[in-house]
């Protein structure tokens, strides 16, 4: 099993935006294969910072992640919206990792 967590922050305006979207993003991501746990909320106190947490079975499962289509259709949201920060980690083993 893996683990990816970190946060997410898009611009004040793309908040409604970005929320919409990370609700379409969850229905499908848990549907996937290998998918054990797939979350994305929002940061009490920071409206337009996200959390996002995942378990994964391996890591074949989420490199298919990565070329579902759900994955491009929020990626391309993400870009619309303007994410102002991103730090999303992989811990394989106990250890942190960046993702990519």
């Amino acid at each position: 099993m893996l683990i990816v967590t970190g946060t997410v922050e898009v611009s004040p305006d793309g908040v409604e935006k970005a929320v919409a979207a990370a609700q379409r993003m969850v229905a499908e991501t848990v549907k996937e294969p290998g998918c054990l746990i797939y979350e994305f909320s929002q940061i009490l106190g920071h409206a337009n910072r996200f959390r996002v947490y995942e378990e994964w079975q391996d890591q074949a499962a989420l490199e298919a992640h990565f070329t579902a289509p759900h994955m491009a259709e929020f990626q391309a949201v993400l870009g619309e919206v303007g994410v102002t920060s991103s730090e999303i980690y992989r811990v394989v083993g106990g250890e942190k990792q960046p993702l990519r």
